[in-house]
C-alpha cells in the first residue's frame, strides 16, 4: 500500500491514478485494477445519494461510505472527502471530523475544498498526523456562490490567486493537491511551482496524475461533463441484464429447476 510520501515521490516522475468509490465491491474493483488512490468523494451525494449537489452529504455519510471503501480496500491509498461545513468553522470540531476518518474509519488521508481558511488548518491537521490532500480550483462545496460549476483560473487574477493557495498549501504540509476544472495551462504552471503531486481533473495533461468519478469512468452515469471520458459502458450492461430478468420472471423461464431445491422427505403441510 503507498503511504502519502510514496505519492510525494511520483511528483514529475511516474503518473498518478486516482478513482472515486463510495462502496466495497466497487473499491474492490478499483484496488485490484491498480490505481494507487481511492477517494472516497462527497460526489457520493450526486452519484449515490440522489441528490442535486453535494452539500446535504454530512460526516456520517462520509464515515460510513469511507469505512466501506476501506474495508475493501489491501493496495490502494484511500482519502476521505470532508463535506461541506464539517471543516473550516471550527479548529476543534474541525479536528474531530477529519480525524475520525482515519481514526475510526481506517482512510489514510483526507481532503480538503481548500481557501484562504484551510491553510492553518492543513497545517494543524497534519502536525497532528492527518495527512491531507488539498483541492482547488472548481470545488463544487461552492456551487451557490459560483452559481453553477464554471471553469475557474481564467484570468490572470484568479490564476494568480490559485497559484498563491496552491503554494500555501504545500508549505502547510498538503502531499498532493487536486486541481479541478482550470485552464490546461494553468494546471502546468501550477504543477511546474510545486513540489506536491499535482491530480487533475478537466485540468489537462500536465499535472502528475488524474481522477475521475468512476461513474463517469465506467459509462455508469446519465450524464458527465465534457471533460471526462467513458472508458466502458456499464449503464447499457446493466440495463440489458435486468431486462433479461425482468423477461425470464415475466415468461416463466427463472426460476429453473436447477434454480431451487425440492426435499423429498417433506410431507405436505396441508
Amino acid at each position: 500500500m503507498p503511504s502519502v510520501r510514496d505519492l510525494r515521490s511520483k511528483a514529475g516522475e511516474e503518473s498518478i491514478t486516482m478513482l472515486t468509490a463510495y462502496d466495497a465491491p466497487t473499491a474492490s474493483i478499483v484496488d485490484e485494477a491498480g490505481v494507487d488512490v481511492i477517494l472516497v468523494g462527497d460526489s457520493l451525494g450526486n452519484a449515490s445519494l440522489g441528490y442535486e449537489n453535494t452539500l446535504p452529504v454530512t460526516v456520517d455519510d462520509m464515515a460510513r461510505h469511507t469505512g466501506a471503501v476501506a474495508r475493501a480496500t489491501d493496495e490502494a491509498l484511500v482519502v476521505a472527502d470532508m463535506p461541506f461545513l464539517s471543516v473550516g468553522v471550527d479548529e476543534s470540531a474541525s479536528v474531530e471530523n477529519a480525524g475520525r476518518m482515519l481514526k475510526e474509519e481506517d482512510a489514510h488521508a483526507v481532503k480538503l475544498e481548500c481557501g484562504p481558511h484551510t491553510v492553518d488548518l492543513t497545517e494543524k491537521l497534519v502536525q497532528l498526523g492527518i495527512p491531507v490532500m488539498a483541492h482547488l480550483g472548481l470545488t463544487p462545496q461552492h456551487v451557490n456562490q459560483y452559481g453553477g460549476y464554471p471553469r475557474q483560473g481564467t484570468d490572470q487574477v484568479a490564476a494568480e490567486r490559485i497559484l498563491e493557495l496552491a503554494r500555501s498549501h504545500e508549505e502547510a504540509g498538503a502531499f498532493s493537491l487536486v486541481l479541478e476544472h482550470v485552464p490546461s495551462n494553468l494546471a502546468a504552471d501550477v504543477t511546474a511551482a510545486l513540489d506536491i503531486p499535482t491530480i487533475g481533473i478537466g485540468a489537462g495533461p500536465d499535472c502528475d496524475g488524474q481522477v475521475l468519478v468512476v461513474d463517469d469512468a465506467i459509462g455508469l452515469s446519465e450524464w458527465s461533463p465534457s471533460f471526462s471520458k467513458q472508458f466502458g459502458n456499464v449503464r447499457a450492461e446493466m440495463e440489458s441484464a435486468i431486462d433479461g430478468y425482468v423477461s425470464a420472471v415475466e415468461s416463466g423461464e427463472f426460476p429453473a429447476p436447477e434454480h431451487s431445491h425440492e426435499e423429498s422427505d417433506l410431507e405436505d403441510i396441508y
